[in-house]
Parts: C-alpha cells; sequence; structure tokens
C-alpha cells in the first residue's frame, strides 16, 4: 500500500507541476498568438487556469496527506511538505481570491471588454499580480519535481 501512495503521488505531481507549464507557458501564449479575438482567448485561458486550479488543490491536499501519513510530525520539518503548501495556498489564493475579483470585473464591464473599460487598470493590476503568482508557484513546482526525484 505504500508503494502505491507513492506511486500515485508521483503521477499527481506530474500532472500539477506539468499541468501548471504546459497551460501556463504552452498552451496560453498559443492561445493569445493564434486567437484574434483576445477577449475570447482570454475567456478561454481563464478556463484552463479554473481548471487547473481545481486539479492543482486535489493534487496539494492528497500530496500534503500523503507526506503527513508517511513521516508523521516530521512532516512539518521537512522542505518538501512546505514546499507543497505553498503551491497549494497559492493555488487557492489564485482560484478563490484573484480570479473571482477578474472575472467580476469582467462581467461589470460588459458588453465591453474589461481592457477597454474603467476596470481596465485594475484588471491589469490583478493579472500582473496573478502572473508573479503563478511565475513563484511554477518555480515551486520545479524544486517539488527535482526533491522528489532525488528522494
Amino acid at each position: 500500500m505504500k508503494n502505491l501512495s507513492q506511486h500515485l503521488a508521483s503521477l499527481l505531481i506530474t500532472a500539477w507541476v506539468g499541468g501548471l507549464w504546459a497551460i501556463g507557458y504552452l498552451a496560453v501564449p498559443v492561445l493569445f498568438y493564434t486567437q484574434p479575438d483576445r477577449q475570447l482567448a482570454g475567456e478561454l485561458a481563464g478556463e484552463m487556469f479554473i481548471r487547473l486550479g481545481y486539479l492543482g488543490m486535489a493534487c496539494g491536499m492528497y500530496l500534503l496527506i500523503q507526506r503527513i501519513s508517511v513521516s508523521g510530525r516530521t512532516s512539518f520539518r521537512l522542505a518538501l511538505f512546505w514546499v507543497i503548501a505553498a503551491m497549494l495556498l497559492t493555488t487557492l489564493a489564485l482560484q478563490f481570491g484573484i480570479q473571482p475579483i477578474m472575472t467580476d470585473l469582467k462581467l461589470q464591464a460588459l458588453p465591453a471588454d474589461v481592457m477597454h473599460s474603467v476596470f481596465a487598470d485594475r484588471f491589469k493590476m490583478l493579472h500582473g499580480i496573478s502572473s508573479i503568482a503563478y511565475l513563484i508557484e511554477s518555480l515551486l513546482g520545479v524544486f517539488l519535481v527535482i526533491k522528489t526525484h532525488r528522494a
């Protein structure tokens, strides 16, 4: 059973971190490059990030529980545990903090595109904060992959 939980943890790390990199640094840039309708591209990108957020929450919760079940209280002294916790907290902040506000700004701007509305500056600021948080989470994911590969 211990092997099964470790194999599942490895698969979930692969899905979570791979998703972060594939969506954030491959799919979304390609979408904005190839889709002439920037509003549609933004909507599609937002939907991908929302779905990735739910995946991240599920993976993060499992990985934290799995770490505690394997290492007990020692988990709280290990960098790996805190990297997973930081990634999960970042996901939660993006999913339930920043993204709903950005969605609300888009809705308030209708029928105009939020980038051509009075909400553009606030939206750009939140988008910048979101991008930095996403980059930090992605880099923590690299650390997680490297650290678990060595373990």
